[in-house]
């Protein structure tokens, strides 16, 4: 056993401790698949404390740190490219406290979203925020990177329902933030310094999330859609009559990988080039006849060719499918990503320009377009051909992603909405950023983190 393996092993115990191949590979990369993972060892924390001896120790030794959690990351964030080690999370996954005067609920970082979901059920109650990944992605992950998902339009961010955090921060300190409470008006949120910071800064060894009451008789309809740009015009009239829920977006290209996927029927008898799906809650006896008449209003505005309505539980699952599954149908197709958002007022132009410049720069790639519409953040994923080597087909989709990203620019909208930056995203944040802003960000790494082994590369330089 080498020296380092001893060490480890005296902090995190022999049977938390990985070092064969299969599972270095497994902890070392997440979805991203342009980085080979490279890792040294993988280490299973089981408490606070052992992280804190595992900080210490790397700021001795001088080795970097990668934290893992359910790897369902799409821009590299959580690989392990250098021989570092990653720090995994998943033996740390216990709800530790329910207070149902607060409707709060502390858990630790390894919690399954999921399984999140599936305790504020219980204890009637909803936690709101939900992706395609829930039952793999966990809490600390998803604060990490702030998830967003398919219910920001009327729930907002995991941002929004963090409590309070403890972290062990780059230099081994454990910091207890925000301590759960509503209002706290004494200076700096530190908490959100580490929300979204994507392990930069330290670990998330602990989170108080906040739930609330669940949604009443939600209703799913699936539009059939003519062209791109009458998305906003849809979603205008239905926000004009209901309160949604989520209203996403996606395009026959994205439904037929995740036909193939699931063995499905097509939903519609004739298909479009788009389709939006949106969601509302049957808060009164009227809601249903306000939705008829949003639908009506798009039929007669010429955006929408076909509907369909959810009519029990079962199908309104069987409809958000057709979006929810479009991540895993088109991971074998090592799909590149642009992960761009406006603000939802500038969709239509915003749209109409990245749809142009698509059309002319990716001719020889299938492209395929999906996102959530309702907050102004969409997906723009190219897939690799077959023939293709990866690095190539990673270099040329940089080279023309730079077009795109300018657009983002110029409409003063992110390269990054929910994704996250990490290692693929990192060289384009100045299309965000300003240069002002990304050295103090380099600043507050440097605080937390001044002997820069936390999660080194990713986000910045």
């Amino acid at each position: 056993m080498s020296e380092l393996a001893a060490r480890l092993t005296e902090i995190v115990g022999l049977e938390n401790l990985g070092s064969d191949a299969a599972v270095r590979e497994k902890y070392g990369r997440d979805w991203t698949r342009f980085f080979p993972p490279v890792p040294s060892f993988v280490v299973f924390p089981r408490n606070i404390e052992i992280v804190l001896r595992l900080v210490k120790f790397a700021n001795e030794a001088k080795i970097s740190l990668v934290p893992s959690g359910g790897r369902t990351g799409l821009s590299g964030g959580a690989v392990a490219t250098d021989g570092e080690i990653v720090v995994s999370f998943e033996k740390m996954n216990q709800v530790l406290q329910f207070n149902e005067v607060d409707n709060t609920v502390v858990v630790e970082p390894g919690l399954i979203t999921q399984q999140l979901q599936e305790f504020a059920t219980q204890k009637g109650l909803f936690y709101p925020v939900d992706f395609a990944s829930s039952g793999s992605s966990q809490i600390g992950g998803n604060i990490a990177t702030n998830a967003g998902g398919i219910k920001v339009l009327r729930y907002g961010l995991t941002r929004d329902w963090v409590r309070g955090l403890k972290v062990v921060t780059g230099s081994g300190e454990l910091l207890d933030l925000n301590k759960g409470l509503i209002k706290n008006a004494t200076g700096y949120d530190l908490r959100h310094l580490f929300i979204g910071s994507e392990g930069t800064l330290g670990f998330i060894v602990e989170a108080t999330m906040a739930l609330t009451k669940p949604p009443n008789d939600l209703t799913v309809v699936l539009l059939a859609v003519h062209k791109m740009t009458d998305v906003i015009s849809i979603l205008e009239v239905f926000k004009n009559k209901v309160e949604l829920t989520a209203f996403e977006f996606f395009s026959d290209e994205a439904l037929r990988h995740v036909i193939d996927l699931q063995g499905a029927n097509h939903p519609f008898p004739e298909q479009s080039r788009y389709y939006v799906l949106l969601e509302f809650e049957r808060t009164t006896a009227e809601v249903p006849e306000l939705a008829h008449a949003a639908f009506s209003d798009c039929v007669s505005g010429g955006w929408v060719a076909d509907g369909v309505i959810s009519q029990s539980e079962r199908q309104r699952d069987e409809l958000w499918s057709y979006r929810e599954n479009i991540a895993q149908a088109l991971t074998p197709f090592t799909p590149y990503k642009n992960d761009v958002a406006v603000r939802v007022s500038q969709v239509p132009g915003f749209l109409a320009a990245i749809e142009g410049e698509v059309g002319k720069r990716y001719p020889a790639f299938e492209v395929i377009w999906f996102g959530h519409i309702g907050d102004g953040n969409l997906h723009l994923n190219i897939l690799k051909p077959a023939d293709w080597d990866i690095d190539d087909f990673k270099r040329d989709c940089e080279k023309v992603s730079q077009s795109v990203l300018a657009i983002v620019k110029e409409f003063d909208g992110s390269i990054s909405a929910e994704h996250g930056v990490g290692l693929l995203k990192r060289d384009q944040l100045e299309f965000t950023r300003s240069y002002a802003e990304i050295e103090l960000m380099k600043s507050l790494k440097a605080v937390f983190d001044p002997g820069g082994i936390m999660n080194p590369g990713k986000l910045l330089f």
